[in-house]
């Protein structure tokens, strides 16, 4: 009985230590960057590369996302999607998320350094930084362009997983990189827009809290056609064939839709859908980048 207790406590705490990394955040972001690595092979990417770059890379964005639930737990606090955090609630300390951040980063640090190649290494850690310190501590609160200049970490998996196979970062990284960055900010947005009254709450300047709904729907749209523009590049340059433009077409098609919905006809309800098809659209596109690549 006391064993079968023991154990039962151990698994509650795994799981708490669990959520400060937001898996399915993180689960975007290892696949990304899988899919970097498996286009930067001309066949089959190496076992040892896949298996501790996607460990390294996973360890590094769950310490970014444990910091990140560090510095906002007092944001978390007074929003409804994450008042349930383990830090808001006091299931953990700020000593023990910090501590379990550092040994997490510095595990997967250690695993692109040591098994992997120090580009990587260096690169995961900027990323880190980025997202971290400069997007969670100075960006997010001051200034509701934090999204578009702070998506610049998010956009880095892919890049991190092509410099994991190839040792180096070429042109068609950076149209990966260029992909997801553009994909950011309306996918933000969406959220935003449903959500303001929570982050006008928590003091947060996002854009439909300072600028309101028309304006945020406006760049909700103006960013969209930006990014199905940018997703016909890999075609247009030729990293990539018909059958990924056929995709692209059509998943951007359906984005465009949605976005141009939220411009004339805007409702939380529609917001909402908009933002989890934000999640479908860059996993199926970076899917058919695979597909294409393969065939």
């Amino acid at each position: 009985m006391a064993s079968s207790l023991t154990w039962e406590r151990a698994g509650s705490r795994l799981q708490l230590y669990l959520k400060l990394c937001k898996p399915r955040v993180v689960s975007l972001i290892v696949f990304t960057a899988v899919i970097g690595m498996f286009l930067a092979a001309p066949g089959m990417v190496q076992l040892k590369i896949l298996l501790f770059a996607t460990s390294g890379i996973a360890l590094v964005a769950g310490a970014a996302a444990a910091v990140n639930c560090l510095v906002e737990q007092k944001i978390d606090a007074v929003m409804a999607r994450t008042r349930a955090r383990p830090l808001p609630r006091g299931e953990l300390t700020s000593l023990q998320t910090l501590v379990f951040s550092g040994v997490l980063g510095g595990t997967g640090l250690l695993l692109l350094y040591r098994f992997i190649n120090p580009l990587t290494m260096w690169l995961t850690l900027a990323t880190f930084v980025g997202y971290a310190i400069v997007y969670t501590v100075i960006l997010k609160p001051m200034t509701p362009q934090n999204i578009v200049i702070g998506g610049a970490s998010g956009a880095m998996p892919p890049v991190l997983g092509w410099a994991a196979v190839t040792g180096e970062i070429s042109y068609d990284a950076l149209l990966l990189f260029l992909i997801i960055f553009a994909w950011t900010p309306p996918h933000f947005w969406s959220l935003a827009l449903y959500r303001k009254h929570e982050y006008a709450k928590a003091g947060l300047p996002m854009l439909p809290v300072t600028h309101g709904d028309k304006f945020t729907r406006l760049h909700v749209l103006l960013y969209t056609l930006i990014l199905v523009a940018v997703s016909l590049l890999p075609f247009a340059t030729k990293m990539s064939g018909w059958p990924y433009l056929l995709s692209a077409c059509v998943l951007g098609g359906i984005y465009l839709y949605y976005a141009v919905r939220i411009f004339v006809d805007y409702s939380d309800k529609l917001a909402q859908r908009a933002f989890r098809y934000s999640i479908v659209y860059l996993s199926a596109l970076f899917a058919a980048l695979l597909l294409d690549h393969w065939s």
